[in-house]
């Protein structure tokens, strides 16, 4: 959008003020030096002049010849402070002084001293010696999980008077940051079960994870183990038959996030949709260490699905994903599992999160209903929306109405308030 004039002028005076009054001290000072003759006007004008030109042309000399370099961690977590270390180097034989070093970095958008392009001043540089450097830590705490693109780093002065600001971007300077979700371990999931026979790991699992009921029998067939057998008839029609059996349950888990922007409320880390990744990101590390294979799915305006796998490599793919996943999606989640359902195996875990507006609820409990109508086991997270709101609108009880409905289908929940202690909350 175009700026108005006086828009326009206002941001140049904002910006250069000192410098348009010193200018226009410095015109008064000859036009009174040139109309009235005197040595004194004239002195008074050079004066005002060899300032002006300080304050302008000495900035971009400060900056001249100097090199900056940062290093830093590519990876990090939410909540922990990184450090990074920066050098600055004085490639000219004349001291420089009074040189800030600024940078982009956009994961402190939100800090004091961070500007709307996430551009911060890191530190001020007294003085570098010609041909020497100085090297300083720089610790920054990361707030928001997210893929950040850092840089270039650059150097920036205004000394002495603050007339004009002299910038150099120092390219090659420029690197990535991902800060993962923050998680919290989980001693064992809260689920009701029994230990796998089939599986291996201490791990618990939903109830008769790991077993087969007897379904049938059938003709031998080459191939079949013979363990399974069954004598008796066996003798009895003078053929081998061999038992079938229907899985119950799978070691598997199936984490479905609701990307559906009004699905979210609240702001920054304490949005109900942060909550829901820092606990599917726990569930993840839990599952992964234990070698349960885990598969993680959204519909946000981009794609997001992992396939099922286990261990660390996968667990560090879980994470890449969650760590830039965002609400800003417009598919309900009833379609989101209506879905799923065709996709799921009879005994999978499915974890859920229910958090969006009342007047879709119905149809999220109808696709649930029809996870647990083929044998799927539901561990929901039900978000309460009104502890999320701030400030807190009219008492809303979509949360009861979802905890009463989806425990009457046999379903696991865990109600998830703002403020909430995740760790106790997963491990009482």
């Amino acid at each position: 959008m175009r700026k108005t004039p006086v828009a326009w002028w206002s941001a140049v005076w904002e910006r250069h003020a000192n410098l348009l009054i010193l200018s226009s001290m410095t015109l008064v000072a000859y036009f009174a030096a040139i109309s009235r003759l005197q040595p004194l006007l004239w002195a008074i004008a050079a004066l005002l002049s060899a300032t002006l030109l300080t304050g302008v042309l000495l900035p971009g000399w400060l900056v001249r010849r100097l090199s900056v370099a940062r290093k830093g961690p590519s990876r990090a977590t939410e909540g922990e402070t990184i450090s990074f270390a920066v050098v600055v180097e004085n490639h000219g034989l004349l001291p420089r002084f009074m040189v800030e070093l600024v940078d982009r970095l956009p994961f402190l958008e939100a800090r004091p001293g961070t500007d709307k392009h996430g551009e911060k001043k890191l530190g001020l540089l007294a003085y570098v010696p010609g041909g020497s450097s100085r090297r300083f830590e720089v610790a920054l705490l990361c707030e928001q999980r997210g893929f950040y693109r850092l840089g270039p780093a650059g150097l920036a002065s205004s000394f002495p008077l603050g007339l004009t600001e002299a910038r150099q971007l120092r390219e090659g300077s420029e690197q990535t940051l991902t800060i993962y979700p923050d998680v919290f371990p989980i001693v064992e999931m809260p689920l009701h079960g029994s230990p796998s026979q089939i599986h291996r790991g201490n791990y618990l699992l939903p109830e008769n994870a790991g077993s087969a009921e007897f379904s049938g029998l059938r003709e031998y067939r080459r191939g079949d183990n013979p363990r399974h057998v069954h004598w008796p008839t066996t003798a009895r029609l003078n053929e081998l038959m061999i038992k079938e059996f229907e899985p119950l349950a799978s070691a598997c888990l199936y984490i479905v996030l609701d990307q559906a922007a009004d699905a979210n409320v609240g702001q920054g880390r304490q949005a109900s949709f942060e909550y829901a990744v820092r606990i599917a990101a726990s569930m993840a590390k839990f599952a992964c260490g234990n070698n349960i294979p885990t598969r993680l799915l959204g519909q946000g305006q981009t794609g997001l699905y992992q396939p099922a796998g286990t261990g660390q490599p996968h667990y560090l793919q879980l994470l890449d994903e969650l760590a830039v996943v965002a609400a800003d999606g417009v598919m309900p989640y009833a379609t989101l599992l209506q879905k799923i359902a065709q996709d799921c195996q009879r005994g999978e875990t499915v974890v859920l999160f229910i958090g969006e507006p009342k007047v879709r609820l119905a149809e999220t409990l109808k696709a649930v209903a029809l996870l647990r109508a083929g044998g799927v086991n539901v561990l929901a997270m039900v978000f309460a929306r009104q502890s999320f709101s701030k400030p807190a609108r009219a008492y809303d009880d979509s949360t009861t109405t979802a905890m009463a409905n989806l425990l009457a289908l046999g379903a696991t929940c865990l109600e998830i308030k703002s403020g909430a202690d995740l760790l106790r909350l997963f491990n009482a």
